[in-house]
């Protein structure tokens, strides 16, 4: 994996919301006094989710709070990708690059995101778009796998990624899921086993008898 390294623009300071300060307590609760250190990756996903990205400040806050070495926390925050060390734009993506979805043609779709959103950690001028290479995002079955805003966009090609771009552009919603419509990690174009319903529902059973079940008392008359 690359080397991730902090945005060299940082913000002076970081502090959680109300809202987001209930949910520390909520995490922090779970945890004897001792192994608070154990909130570590959902107090940095709390600061991603408000912010939008991982800040300097707020790796700082975490290592105070938590009271950890701020070696420890940024050890945290750099080493999974799921945290974003630059500011990103409303509508991020995160292109799997990752053998499987190499050999499926991931390299097309970050061609596309190259050529459509610009360089790499970079928001768009409008602030809308945004993009980055990951780490395996783990349903290699439906490889190419695109996360945008976090809900996996499976069975890319350029093209479709193309079209899920155009609508977000548009300001128009996009539906999570595979492009080919398969249903999970289904073969694609659908099952080709047990396609019918009488191999697995029963009704080819032959009726039976038990041996020795009890014979039914008589109904009362």
């Amino acid at each position: 994996m690359s080397t991730r390294r902090l945005h060299h623009d940082q913000p002076q300071s970081f502090a959680f919301n109300a809202a987001s300060m209930e949910t520390v307590r909520f995490w922090l609760a779970k945890y004897p006094a001792d192994r608070q250190r154990s909130a570590v990756i959902p107090l940095l996903w709390l600061v991603q989710k408000q912010e939008g990205w991982v800040s300097e400040p707020a790796i700082r806050l975490l290592a105070q709070m938590l009271d950890m070495p701020l070696v420890r926390v940024l050890e945290v925050a750099t080493f999974y990708t799921m945290f974003h060390l630059h500011p990103v734009g409303r509508h991020h993506l995160q292109v799997c690059g990752t053998t499987p979805c190499m050999l499926r043609g991931s390299e097309a779709l970050k061609d596309v995101c190259a050529r459509r959103v610009g360089a790499k950690h970079t928001p768009t001028a409008d602030g809308l778009l945004s993009w980055e290479e990951v780490e395996c995002l783990g349903a290699c079955v439906n490889a190419p796998v695109v996360a945008i805003d976090d809900y996996y966009h499976e069975d890319l090609t350029p093209e479709t990624l193309e079209a899920r771009i155009d609508l977000l552009q548009r300001g128009e919603k996009i539906a999570a899921g595979s492009a080919i419509g398969r249903s999970a990690s289904a073969p694609e174009g659908g099952s080709s086993v047990l396609t019918d319903p009488s191999l697995y529902d029963g009704s080819l059973a032959a009726p039976m008898a038990l041996p020795n079940r009890p014979i039914p008392a008589p109904a009362a008359g």
